[in-house]
């Protein structure tokens, strides 16, 4: 975008050391500074813009999404780590599979998969331990990975390939991050051979997942999880994803699917072992509940206060904190030109707080999402994304958080000596650490 503020190559590199720890402070400075759009000069390329501009996020993302594509930090960078699919593929490619995949996120077939998602949930929260203060994140790392697990593969005894699965994908996202904060060091990661050893990395993960379905077609079981449903999607030809398509697919639910979760869960349980009234209020509506099992779907249902917590974590500390397009074509908006090729990061973290919209906008008020406010949402809060490349995996997310949250309210009262979560932005916006004490009720 032509005429807007913008920062020099050299203030990025004199402050390179904090934008690789955390660029939000860098972000939120320069939005003090310019205004709600400004540009950045990184490398040797056009300037990036950024924004917290509801109206031009609303623009990019829904009014005129087909003249924006996902940028080259997905298709290409994150691409090289996890392969093309429905997160890091645009234009015929990305309809195509979203088309696919879609069916196994339907409100029915999630129904199906409740029962596996609470025995997952469960088993993991008996590593709590209590009257003990202990770091959380980890813990919700592994309950969601499990969860994403067991859900496409329904098995129990794959543990040690799922851990390192994990680790892989861990590592190469610090491995991308760097690249991606330091762009100016990439001829020195291929120099040295970094690059070439985290896409070993890579086809490792890819060949561990082979191996699973490979023996799930040995097996000629049919188990109706998230597997069995992209095992049986077909083109409109009559024909299955090819084996590197579906490891693609498969590999991005993993990263994709508990990364997210893990996060806002984190986050979440902080602010309900901070503020004790909110965790009350939370308590007394699951303590409400009828049974101990029943009709899973039911019980979410009964948990409005719960889902408002949630919705309110993932507005102050969104796990997709940042989305990225890249102009297709020309295009325009409130008079300023956005020439074709220009690489647009919108900052969900910044509009989660717009000072202009939200009342305390860094404060943790649940209430503010309660359907009778009237209040309407939609130009300022993305926490899945927006348009017609929202997550496909919302419900699925939001119904595990509802579940985690209420099988731990009900059974501890949290507390915390922590004033405030220090954040570790990488692909995702992650916690560093949530120091938790549980007290059984």
């Amino acid at each position: 975008m032509e005429n807007c503020p913008t920062v020099s190559r050299y203030e990025v590199f004199k402050n390179r050391k904090m934008i690789l720890k955390n660029p939000l402070p860098f972000h939120h400075y320069n939005f003090e500074r310019f205004g709600d759009i400004f540009r950045v000069r990184v490398g040797l390329g056009k300037p990036v813009v950024f924004t917290r501009h509801p109206g031009l996020i609303k623009h990019i993302l829904q009014k005129q999404h087909k003249r924006y594509h996902k940028s080259p930090l997905q298709t290409v960078e994150l691409a090289k780590y996890i392969g093309h699919g429905i997160l890091t593929s645009n234009g015929e490619h990305w309809r195509t599979h979203r088309r696919m995949v879609q069916p196994a996120f339907h409100k029915k077939k999630l129904v199906g998969l409740l029962g596996i998602m609470q025995d997952a949930i469960r088993a993991e929260l008996k590593q709590i331990r209590p009257d003990k203060s202990q770091d959380i994140f980890p813990l919700m790392g592994t309950l969601a990975f499990q969860v994403v697990a067991k859900s496409l593969f329904g098995r129990n005894d794959i543990q040690e390939s799922m851990r390192r699965l994990r680790h892989i994908t861990a590592i190469n996202q610090k491995m991308l991050i760097q690249e991606m904060r330091q762009p100016y060091f990439k001829w020195w990661f291929k120099l040295n051979g970094k690059i070439k050893r985290h896409l070993r990395y890579s086809a490792e993960s890819r060949s561990i997942l082979n191996v699973i379905i490979e023996e799930r077609l040995a097996s000629g079981q049919e188990k109706d999880d998230l597997l069995d449903m992209l095992l049986r999607a077909r083109y409109e030809d009559g024909t299955p994803m090819s084996r590197e398509q579906l490891l693609d697919e498969v590999l991005i639910l993993f990263t994709a699917g508990h990364e997210t979760t893990a996060n806002a869960l984190g986050f979440t349980l902080f602010f309900l072992a901070k503020f004790q009234d909110a965790q009350e209020k939370a308590f007394l509506e699951v303590s409400r509940l009828d049974g101990e099992d029943g009709d899973i779907m039911h019980r979410i249902s009964q948990l409005p206060y719960i889902r408002r917590c949630i919705e309110e974590g993932m507005r102050l500390f969104p796990p997709a904190y940042v989305i990225d397009r890249i102009a297709i074509e020309d295009d325009e908006f409130d008079g300023k030109k956005i020439p074709k090729n220009t690489l647009v990061l919108m900052s969900v973290y910044e509009l989660h707080r717009y000072a202009g919209f939200w009342e305390s906008p860094d404060t943790f008020m649940p209430e503010r999402f309660d359907v009778a406010h009237g209040k309407d949402f939609q130009e300022y809060y993305y926490p899945f994304g927006g348009g017609p490349r929202m997550c496909v995996g919302n419900s699925f997310a939001l119904y595990e958080m509802i579940l985690t949250l209420s099988e731990i309210i009900g059974k501890y009262r949290l507390n915390t000596d922590m004033e405030a979560v220090e954040m570790n932005p990488l692909i995702t916006l992650k916690p560093k650490e949530v120091l938790i004490k549980f007290v059984q009720r």
